[in-house]
């Protein structure tokens, strides 16, 4: 079974996330959409396919990383979440919720072996 088809996203904490989207807007060129910047791509083996890869820098406030401690969390593009979900499961690695379906794709979370949280994604 393939599992990890590519990096879906950064995400990371930091003091003013608004003034981190300018920064980096000003002086590296990045966009500064409301989720932080969007890069788009296609699939090499298939130019038809598109993708991207999601940079969003958080409030170092932010609930969303917990349990996890770490100031940072990877989105992993994934093939058939499903099926990798219940063979995480059998492996004995941790699962955080269920599988959530949204019109642009599907998320789970798991913990890593320190305790990082991972999420894992599907694209529609």
């Amino acid at each position: 079974m393939k599992r990890v088809t590519g990096i879906g996203g950064i995400f990371f904490k930091c003091k003013d996330p608004e003034k981190m989207k300018q920064w980096y807007q000003t002086h590296l060129g990045f966009g500064a959409e409301q989720y932080g910047t969007k890069f788009d791509w296609r699939e090499e083996a298939d130019s038809t396919k598109e993708g991207y890869t999601l940079w969003s820098p958080f409030s170092d406030k932010t609930k969303y990383f917990e349990p996890s401690p770490s100031d940072f969390m990877i989105n992993y593009r994934v093939e058939n979440l499903e099926a990798l979900v219940e063979e995480l499961k059998k492996e004995g690695v941790t699962i955080l919720d269920k599988v959530e379906t949204y019109d642009y794709g599907k998320f789970v979370h798991i913990l890593d072996i320190e305790g990082n949280k991972i999420e894992l994604f599907e694209a529609a």
